[in-house]
């Protein structure tokens, strides 16, 4: 297993003006998700960097299917709260913290395609505000699928991760590829819901 607990100076250098972990960067960045909890009897998944570090986890701290799951970085500071709508099949919200107004605030909503006609776009409908993403299937596998934008642009990538050997791995590890200047807790918000949607978290 990679690092867990980073260096001091590696934290820091992680940490922007607010105190707050990075959560973009400049180039492109390729995480590993494996798709299992640091806690016992919880559901959810760790997140490794290409250094090995864990950058970020996923945790419902309940059993599979909850209503709700929290976004977290290593030091376990929720990074987004996400919601599965009481009255909306298929709809998923995710919330984060506002400091100026002490609360939570709707980030972002999630629809799972149900017409013929969405569903030519991809598999779920993403707003962020003004902004809107599509999750779409990128092969056969089911585990692999990309998130667009509205320029059709492919934002992130997710494919089954192989060993150095070419070895495919289980379904439960995967890779993440970001694009750069891109924000990885949403794209990892994202990459959440869609694993809540098909069961596997």
């Amino acid at each position: 297993m990679g690092k867990i607990y980073p260096d001091d100076d590696q934290l820091h250098e992680a940490n922007n003006v607010d105190g707050n972990m990075s959560t973009s960067s400049s180039k492109r960045e390729r995480y590993t998700v494996w798709m299992k909890s640091l806690v016992f009897h919880s559901n959810g998944c760790t997140v490794y960097n290409s250094d090995g570090n864990i950058v970020y986890r996923v945790d419902n701290y309940d059993t599979k299917g909850t209503r709700e799951v929290y976004l977290m970085d290593l030091r376990g500071t929720v990074l987004c709260t996400i919601q599965k709508r009481k009255l909306g099949f298929g709809c998923w919200e995710g919330f984060r913290y506002c400091s100026s107004r002490r609360k939570e605030m709707r980030w972002f909503q999630v629809k799972k395609c149900q017409n013929m006609m969405m569903k030519g776009k991809g598999e779920c409908e993403i707003t962020v505000g003004r902004e809107k993403y599509w999750i779409v299937a990128m092969g056969k596998n089911k585990a692999e699928f990309g998130i667009i934008n509205m320029e059709g642009q492919i934002v992130a990538e997710v494919q089954q991760k192989e060993s150095l050997s070419g070895v495919v791995l289980g379904d439960d590890v995967v890779t993440l590829e970001v694009e750069a200047n891109t924000d990885h807790s949403l794209i990892m918000a994202f990459v959440t819901v869609y694993g809540l949607i098909r069961g596997v978290m």
